[in-house]
């Protein structure tokens, strides 16, 4: 595989994943890689992690890769097509009209983690849109020993809106999809949430506010026709066949404005929802609620930070 340094720098390293051309042209997945020990799985670890972000969203989380590494994974992560590094001038951002699509990349992905580069223990760790995804191909690839384990952050299970809205703008969002796939939404992203996380807003991070703007990308009504479809085979429940793994927060908050509360609540989806979903996911689900949790668990203040990795430490020396 041709590796090229990544724009996080040494030791990331990145690789493009040719993918099926599709209506707009040419696609490509981005696999990002940290390896544990320098000279490859063969020098030591046998275990490695596929992180998958989510919407509006790439891989910059290195605290996290941090975690994993520390522990003996070598660290992966997928930009999939047309979000983050994979973006092109010509691609519509973030989208996609089915999310079995993303089969191909994450199907590409462990091929390269598992047969190239020789990881015989494989956990996918998916957060918020990417947790969705993440959790419909473990459920599709069932039965043949493709994932060991599945953490998820914060999953997109659910719609973040009342419940008529879901059940009465479901059949006309499922038209729209179909015909009028690439028509713009209004969209229902919260500017707040990303002015919560960067430093120069009101947060600590640094990310790359062109790959993950604040105002977000236009919202398509064949993306979220999808993401309606796959929630839909969530409620009716999937088979996961490995271990799994569900956080989220223990509080949500709703508004349009600038709320203190998004500094410790998830300012995006109704965690209550996610908690009440984690069990139709398959037989051994294990869901825990993190104090002070955002939306993207992982970027929350230090003492949540603190609960969700000695959490996870926790499940992953019982599981894996």
């Amino acid at each position: 595989m041709d590796f090229r340094t990544d724009i996080l720098g040494e030791p990331y390293q990145a690789v493009d994943l040719p993918l099926t051309p599709d209506d707009e042209g040419e696609v490509t997945a981005t696999l990002v890689r940290r390896r544990a020990h320098p000279n490859g799985a063969a020098e030591g670890t046998r275990r490695a992690v596929l992180y998958v972000h989510g919407y509006t969203d790439y891989f910059f989380q290195t605290h996290l890769a941090d975690f994993y590494v520390d522990r003996g994974f070598d660290f992966y992560a997928l930009d999939l097509r047309k979000y983050g590094r994979s973006l092109r001038p010509h691609h519509s951002p973030n989208f996609v009209r089915d999310l079995d699509a993303y089969a191909e990349e994450l199907d590409e992905a462990v091929r390269v983690i598992r047969d190239v580069d020789g990881h015989d223990t494989l956990l996918v760790n998916g957060h918020s849109t990417g947790g969705l995804v993440s959790a419909l191909y473990a459920d599709r690839r069932a039965g043949r020993g493709t994932i060991d384990g599945l953490f998820l952050n914060s999953p997109f299970l659910s719609m973040p809106a009342p419940y008529a809205v879901r059940t009465f703008g479901a059949p006309l969002l499922d038209v729209l999809g179909r015909f009028a796939g690439t028509r713009k939404l209004p969209t229902p992203l919260n500017p707040h949430y990303v002015h919560s996380l960067h430093r120069e807003f009101r947060g600590s991070w640094d990310f790359d506010l062109k790959l993950k703007p604040a105002e977000g990308f236009p919202l398509f009504a064949g993306w979220l026709a999808a993401i309606q479809q796959g929630q839909r085979r969530v409620r009716r429940g999937l088979r996961i066949d490995c271990p799994v793994l569900v956080m989220a927060s223990t509080a949500s908050t709703v508004t349009l404005k600038w709320d203190d509360a998004l500094h410790h609540t998830d300012g995006v989806l109704r965690a209550d929802d996610i908690a009440a979903l984690a069990p139709r996911l398959g037989r051994h689900v294990v869901t825990v609620r993190i104090h002070g949790g955002v939306h993207d668990l992982v970027l929350s203040g230090p003492e949540a930070r603190e609960q969700l990795f000695a959490e996870l430490d926790r499940w992953l020396t019982a599981y894996l």
